[in-house]
């Protein structure tokens, strides 16, 4: 039984390009927890693997108001 990917839009877009717009993405030196913007959508993606290099949505920032 094979397991499908529950995100389609990452499902087959190779690991060098964005997962949101296919957008090829420079890979250079980079460290995992590395966010940088998507030159295609401007979305915000985190370096979550290095060899090969794997990017996914980065996760948005909520304010704590000091809590």
């Amino acid at each position: 039984m094979q397991v499908q990917n529950p995100n389609p839009m990452t499902q087959s877009v190779p690991a060098e390009q964005c997962p949101l717009c296919a957008q090829p993405v420079p890979g250079g030196n980079r460290m995992v927890g590395e966010v940088l913007s998507c030159d295609g959508c401007s979305a915000e993606l985190e370096v979550v693997g290095l060899n090969p290099l794997r990017l996914e949505e980065a996760p948005e920032v909520e304010e704590d108001w000091g809590e």
